[in-house]
């Protein structure tokens, strides 16, 4: 399964909006004075921050129309209760005058310079924020859009995340999460492209998860997304949010005379690991008890395993298949 095509055409044409007005910052990022970055920056700062409010109000702009057909709903009852896109303009996700956060790359940049390492390199690294930042505010100022839209639609209830193939392995294993209600916050990071497809009494979205959304990707891809060894641990059956999130606490360790990648999320009493694994015992500033075996990585389950059999038993003994 997967989110209907009207959702995933949504999410993905805000992308392709923040990547436009991203890379029409590109042009003025190189006009800045390399001699004289600080007052360019500051000339230059108004027509950035025209780019990002134009890509801003664009992206919640489409929203009205992207419920209106979505659902088939009339606009809200009451004025008051319409989306004003441009309300939503100016601020990044977190509240702040974009115009401040605008200031960030310039100063990143200006301090490797001063740190004495070499120009170029240090403009790249002022860029690469901008990217960052850019994108992240378009994307989020959708998603508020969004939320602020279903939420004056009394018919949605509650949502659901729409996450595409190229997303990061946090992202992938929320996909297809429905939250508790319509107003429950949005769970993302930096240049994060998820969204999200409304709910309601008449309409809900056919069940998908990040199995599915797995299952859709190339062999690349999936590479590129949980690595080599989490990619395997997911073809021999492995559940992708234990392989991504045994990351969390990952540490190499010595074990039996050798030097592994171990991890501590899940070995509590309440972990799925943990109850596998037993040898439970209380630590100092832990509430729950804690396994005392190690819980090994995917990567040394299968450089330990001497066949299929035994990398499945190890894989369902540590936790990853459920």
């Amino acid at each position: 399964m997967s989110p209907s095509p009207e959702a995933q055409a949504h999410v993905e044409a805000r992308q392709r909006l923040a990547e436009a007005t991203a890379r029409a910052t590109h042009a003025v990022w190189r006009d800045i004075d390399r001699d004289n970055v600080y007052s360019s920056w500051m000339l230059l700062l108004g027509r950035v921050l025209a780019i990002v409010s134009g890509g801003q109000l664009a992206a919640a702009q489409s929203t009205n129309l992207w419920l209106l057909q979505l659902l088939g709903l009339p606009p809200p009852e009451y004025p008051d209760e319409r989306l004003v896109p441009a309300s939503l303009v100016g601020v990044d996700g977190a509240g702040r005058p974009l115009a401040t956060v605008l200031m960030a790359p310039m100063w990143t940049a200006l301090r490797q310079i001063t740190q004495g390492k070499p120009v170029a390199q240090s403009m790249a690294h002022g860029q690469a924020l901008l990217d960052v930042i850019v994108r992240t505010a378009v994307a989020d100022t959708g998603r508020a859009a969004d939320q602020v839209g279903m939420v004056a639609r009394r018919d949605v209830t509650t949502y659901v995340r729409v996450t595409n193939s190229g997303a990061c392995s946090r992202c992938v294993i929320l996909a297809g999460i429905r939250v508790g209600g319509v107003s429950t916050a949005f769970q993302r990071h930096p240049n994060c492209h998820c969204g999200m497809e409304p709910v309601t009494k008449s309409r809900r979205p056919e069940p998908f998860d990040a199995k599915d959304l797995y299952n859709e990707m190339s062999e690349a891809e999936r590479k590129k997304t949980f690595g080599e060894a989490g990619m395997k641990a997911i073809d021999a059956g492995a559940d992708p949010a234990q392989v991504v999130n045994a990351r969390r606490g990952m540490s190499s360790a010595t074990v039996f005379g050798k030097k592994l990648l171990i991890t501590t999320e899940g070995t509590t009493a309440r972990g799925l690991a943990g109850k596998r694994l037993g040898d439970l015992q209380k630590v100092p500033g832990q509430r729950l008890r804690v396994s005392q075996t190690p819980r090994l990585m995917p990567e040394d389950i299968f450089r330990l395993a001497d066949g299929r059999e035994h990398e499945i038993r190890l894989l369902r003994t540590h936790g990853y298949i459920v």
